[in-house]
């Protein structure tokens, strides 16, 4: 008895001189990391470049490439190994614009703020058209393809032979609705505490019935994200084909244009991004302008009372006759000991071409190329790899991140994985416009918590703490999670993106908030050191299933 006694107290006393591991966080790290993002940052002159120098910045435009071009130079005048443009493809016409002007010519001669979408056709030089209001679809705009195929034909039919020589007002004329939000906003205590509230328990979504688009924006966001991956690739592929359809008819129609605005409570603002399809394949619509709800309600109003409304319109770029190749930016840091392990930050470099494409993601590839400028200036070791990647394709639906993590770790349609897989650690992402850190969306990984919970630790004070089990969606870590891999994008203050910038012609420079990217780099820059050092890979949930397809598409 006595034996078995002290052989027990002997093992207890091993077991206690054991280490136990630990995902503490080091804080004098910390505090060194700190210092670096905040007396010594570079972020705001990369952001500079990015959108003053080298924005817009459309996938497959030139103006995307020079964009890219200067990133790699700039990671490699940081110290980066292996900086290259990673060739993913096809993605579809290189289209980049020139020159472009919009003005009503009668009953009254008025300047119309305005701007042409991506992929529409030119113009034979300025043109005087003759105005038509031939709205379509209903009231209720859709997200169900079989209800717009079906709207598709009635509009047809109601509108063939009409159209010859026209631009056609094709919105449905809504009443302006207040703004009641605040322009700008952060979180409060009671936002944080009900975005750290798990969600009430739902069943998978694996039909399409009776998508509706609700007005406000914001809503429209919240909708379209809550809908699994492969549901809504398929449905935005069907809509591609209602889109080429619909641009053809109004091709073979004679149209010379056409004119949509924006939600009915834009309050003066533009929201430009692609019209018809990308793909060679596709007849191009005629030239395709948004300009504001104010003013597109007028013309409406007019025309309703039968006035003529004629506008003088001239659109000019530069469009590939096929299909081009583009690019993905990426860069490391060769680990050490595990150097075979990947630790990935990325943020998408694509913006649309209305603005400069700040907030929505320059922003985001600013912080993420001065994260790997910090851990290159401190010199920090780092057992794994770490490696940035700043998608293009991300606005056409995460092209660019689906096109690396399928060459790289896996297929989500089929499941099929590479042995890189195995070998990843994980990968945090940035694109929620200029607001700080506040927290993170763990995509459902329990097992995450008590690690952000550890190194969020000296980020309480300035307003990082909330750590949800929500997903979240729109960008590109659903490309890493859709294979099974740890993929996080961090809660961030709205500042002024929803209400303002995101796909505007407002998204510029000077909507940035420089001390809130100075506080994203420290933040992640600390997130990516833990990750690259603690003892293992970051833990994982269970494998999905091959990506989720929509039963009842057409």
């Amino acid at each position: 008895m006595r034996t078995w006694i002290v052989s027990l107290l002997a093992a207890v006393c091993v077991f206690a001189q054991t280490p136990v591991p630990t995902d503490r966080a080091d804080l004098t790290l910390v505090s060194r990391i700190k210092t670096e993002a905040f007396d010594n940052s570079k972020v705001m002159d990369t952001l500079s470049y990015l959108t003053d120098v080298h924005g817009p910045r459309l996938t497959a435009s030139p103006e995307f490439r020079e964009a890219a071009d200067w990133t790699v130079k700039r990671l490699q005048s940081y110290g980066l190994e292996n900086v290259h443009l990673e060739k993913w493809g096809p993605f579809g016409r290189s289209w980049a614009l020139k020159q472009y002007s919009l003005e009503m010519t009668e009953p009254r001669y008025a300047v119309l703020d305005a701007a042409p979408l991506a992929w529409s056709d030119v113009t034979r030089g300025p043109v005087t058209v003759e105005a038509i209001y031939a709205p379509f679809g209903s009231a209720q705009q859709t997200l169900d393809p079989k209800k717009l195929a079906d709207e598709l034909d009635r509009y047809i039919a109601a509108w063939k032979g009409k159209l010859k020589g026209k631009i056609v007002l094709m919105t449905r004329m809504r009443d302006m609705t207040p703004n009641t939000q605040v322009p700008f906003s952060r979180w409060t205590d009671k936002d944080l505490s009900d975005r750290a509230l798990a969600p009430e328990p739902v069943a998978k979504l694996s039909e399409v019935l009776n998508l509706e688009i609700p007005d406000d924006p914001e809503e429209e966001r919240k909708l379209i994200r809550s809908l699994p991956p492969g549901v809504l690739d398929q449905i935005f592929e069907e809509r591609q084909k209602i889109a080429a359809r619909r641009a053809k008819f109004f091709h073979d129609e004679g149209a010379l244009g056409i004119l949509n605005t924006g939600a009915p409570s834009s309050n003066g603002l533009i929201f430009a991004t692609g019209a018809g399809s990308r793909e060679a394949k596709y007849t191009l619509p005629p030239a395709t302008f948004v300009v504001t709800r104010e003013q597109y309600n007028r013309m409406a109003r007019l025309l309703e009372k039968k006035l003529s409304v004629k506008m003088r319109m001239n659109l000019q770029a530069d469009i590939s006759s096929r299909d081009e190749d583009t690019y993905n930016v990426i860069g490391e840091i060769p680990g050490g000991s595990k150097k075979d392990e990947i630790v990935m930050v990325g943020a998408h470099l694509d913006s649309w071409h209305s603005g400069t494409g700040a907030t929505d993601n320059a922003a985001g590839s600013a912080v993420m190329i001065e994260v790997t400028r910090i851990l290159k200036a401190l010199n920090l070791k780092l057992d794994r790899t770490v490696r940035i990647a700043l998608w293009s394709g991300e606005e056409q639906g995460l092209l660019g991140s689906k096109a690396y993590v399928k060459e790289h770790f896996g297929d989500a349609d089929t499941m099929r994985l590479t042995d890189a897989h195995s070998k990843f650690a994980g990968y945090f992402n940035l694109d929620n416009g200029t607001g700080k850190i506040r927290g993170v969306y763990l995509q459902g990984n329990d097992a995450m918590r008590p690690l952000f919970e550890q190194w969020f630790g000296p980020f309480r004070d300035q307003g990082v703490s909330t750590i949800s089990i929500r997903n979240t969606g729109g960008t590109d870590h659903l490309s890493f999670d859709e294979v099974g891999l740890p993929g996080f994008q961090f809660i961030q203050d709205p500042a002024d993106y929803n209400t303002l910038t995101h796909h505007s012609q407002v998204d510029t420079l000077d909507h940035i908030q420089a001390p809130d990217l100075m506080q994203a780099a420290a933040v992640i820059a600390t997130m990516v050191y833990n990750t690259a050092n603690r003892a293992e890979l970051l833990p994982r949930k269970p494998l999905p299933q091959p990506a989720v397809k929509a039963k009842k598409l057409p």
